[in-house]
């Protein structure tokens, strides 16, 4: 992950009060917007609360209702289910809102999934809240109704039967959200669609177990639970596999784009010493210009089978003339006046250099391949010169 930058001067780091002043900020602009949901709610409190009970009245004996056994419970008790579902419906805009802080800091390919994971655990998460007030709790209530002894009122306090629906409403939320949970493991490595796979039977016990302890001690909600979490699973397998095998498209794209034509064992077509993408008839020894700077008899040593699966120069292996050797040895010759050991060139500062070459070409994934390489290989001003250059491409 790249650092955050200052949006009005790309490539440029902002120091630590300043993330933490953008940090209040957001912070601030989600309570906000929670005050905001929750003032336009208050005023129908009660009418919120009736709606979120009646899957249980619908099932109470006829002449029973709910109570209130505490004081403030008919105060305090609409008051806290109106906050939490300002907090539920006011999710995206905060989530929104962690997103712009954290998104300066993330490449253009870590945008995209981020923002697919996102809007997709949302959707899952309302999703499961909506699930359990139409599938569960109807079935639920009319079980744990149902199962009264003889001569007990079933007649529930408003505040206990909250925290019960809050806590079914959490639960299968979060239950919702194992295909994304399932999408970033194998997205970090962790695991893979196959080893999940071949572990299925233990997810098997285990969602029962969660469903166990999520839910209230009844067989209805711990199996309407565990069901879903299973289907899930198995969703969130087939979508880590399409989502492996698109990394794994992309990932060659990208070192197709970068380096061209791939020689047999990894080697890239143009030798270690030739800028990605050129092609396969390119001298890794050659000039800027276009010349080889050797002599021709050098010229014949490397051929076009250096760069691997190249048809062979046959006049490779015919012993070389005595010009052409004098000419070799006239070239390993030392300069009169040179150090018997120069310095060998910095191979970071090639690579920078073929990045300038492929910005003008408008080979951005071959840029890609190689800033990210310089970010592991060089020093402290080099790889500030890579995060400029990153800062700039993911700002096109």
């Amino acid at each position: 992950m790249s650092s955050l930058t200052n949006p009005k001067a790309p490539g440029q780091e902002q120091p630590f009060v300043a993330h933490l002043m953008e940090l209040r900020d957001r912070l601030m602009r989600m309570l906000v917007a929670v005050l905001v949901v929750f003032l336009v709610l208050f005023p129908f409190a009660n009418d919120i609360y009736i709606y979120v009970a009646t899957p249980l009245m619908a099932q109470l004996p006829e002449g029973a209702s709910m109570i209130a056994t505490q004081v403030a419970s008919p105060f305090l008790t609409p008051f806290k289910l109106v906050l939490v579902s300002a907090v539920f419906l006011s999710m995206p805009y905060l989530l929104f809102q962690l997103w712009s802080f954290v998104a300066p800091g993330l490449y253009s390919h870590e945008k995209q999934l981020a923002i697919s994971l996102l809007f997709s655990s949302i959707l899952l998460f309302y999703l499961g809240m909506v699930f359990a007030y139409y599938a569960v709790f109807p079935l639920v209530f009319a079980f744990l109704t149902g199962t009264a002894p003889e001569g007990v009122a079933v007649m529930t306090d408003i505040s206990h039967y909250l925290d019960f629906v809050l806590t079914l409403f959490f639960a299968f939320g979060i239950a919702f959200e194992i295909p994304i949970a399932t999408i970033l493991l194998v997205a970090a490595g962790i695991t893979t669609p196959a080893d999940l796979a071949h572990k299925r039977s233990y997810l098997i016990v285990g969602v029962f177990v969660v469903g166990m302890l999520l839910t209230p001690p009844d067989v209805i909600s711990q199996t309407l639970l565990a069901l879903p979490m299973w289907i899930l699973f198995e969703l969130g397998v087939l979508a880590s596999r399409f989502f492996q095998q698109r990394r794994k498209a992309s990932e060659a794209a990208r070192a197709t784009a970068a380096t061209g034509r791939t020689a047999p064992g990894g080697t890239s077509a143009g030798g270690w010493g030739s800028p990605p993408g050129e092609g396969l008839d390119t001298d890794p020894t050659a000039s800027p210009g276009g010349q080889s700077g050797k002599s021709d008899g050098e010229e014949k040593l490397v051929g076009r089978d250096l760069a691997g699966g190249n048809p062979l120069d046959p006049e490779r292996f015919r012993p070389l003339t005595e010009e052409e050797l004098d000419t070799i040895e006239a070239a390993e010759e030392p300069v009169s006046g040179a150090s018997d050991e120069p310095n060998p060139p910095d191979p970071v500062d090639g690579k920078l250099k073929w990045i300038k070459e492929l910005r003008d070409q408008e080979k951005n994934m071959g840029v890609r391949r190689l800033l990210y390489e310089v970010l592991e290989e060089g020093d402290d001003e080099q790889r500030r010169v890579a995060r400029n250059v990153l800062a700039q491409l993911d700002d096109r």
